[in-house]
């Protein structure tokens, strides 16, 4: 852990179907058995303002969602979820588990929409009040891999509002996520979600083990 008495924040981030959910859970349960307090959550969400406002992200239906408002709304509830939920969870000590963070509006809105990386990191930054993660998992899948994860997971049913951009859109958001990897290395922890899970999930563990025994 970074600090004595502080919990550690670990972020799960990458492209739909690379396996964040699956790990996630994995993670959890190997540290609810040492007996390390744990919370996952997950974004946009984690709190009841943002569940509601990742339905209007998400759900199709919602009505036109353009980019800048886009990328204003998934600021809004990370700002809620850093504030009333991982902070607080981090300064009791706790390590908190989240699927998805900061990253993917960089990589998401900033590269895929092309609203630009630091005009969205400055948002960010703010609404977090520069809340970074101690390690980002980064599950790095071929985005013509991941559709064929999503089709057979979902039964050839359309995703969700992002999950149903084009293959172009997906690739940018990977490079996205690579490139801001290999600026910060010492902070991600890049795997290829090609491997089985057992694989992906022990690559994990030891990462995260490691980082306990600081």
């Amino acid at each position: 852990m970074t600090e004595e008495s502080k919990g550690l924040f670990v972020v799960f981030e990458g492209g739909e179907g690379a396996g964040k959910t699956t790990q996630l859970r994995l993670l959890e349960e190997w540290l609810s058995g040492t007996g390390t307090p744990v919370l996952r959550t997950r974004e946009p969400g984690g709190t009841e303002i943002g569940e509601r406002i990742r339905t209007l992200l998400l759900e199709h239906g919602q009505g036109e969602v353009d980019a800048r408002t886009e990328a204003l709304l998934f600021a809004a509830s990370r700002a809620a979820h850093v504030t009333q939920k991982i902070a607080p969870a981090l300064e009791a000590g706790t390590v908190v588990l989240c699927d998805r963070y900061i990253d993917s509006s960089l990589a998401y809105q900033g590269a895929g929409r092309g609203l630009g990386v630091a005009e969205v990191a400055e948002i960010n930054a703010w609404a977090t009040q520069g809340l970074q993660p101690d390690v980002t998992v980064l599950l790095d899948l071929d985005p013509t891999l991941s559709a064929q994860r999503r089709a057979g997971r979902d039964g050839g049913a359309a995703g969700d509002r992002i999950e149903s951009a084009d293959i172009a859109f997906h690739a940018a958001l990977r490079q996205a996520f690579l490139d801001r990897a290999a600026g910060a290395p010492e902070r991600y922890l890049v795997l290829d979600a090609r491997q089985s899970v057992a694989a992906v999930h022990t690559e994990i563990r030891s990462h995260i083990e490691a980082r306990l025994r600081r």
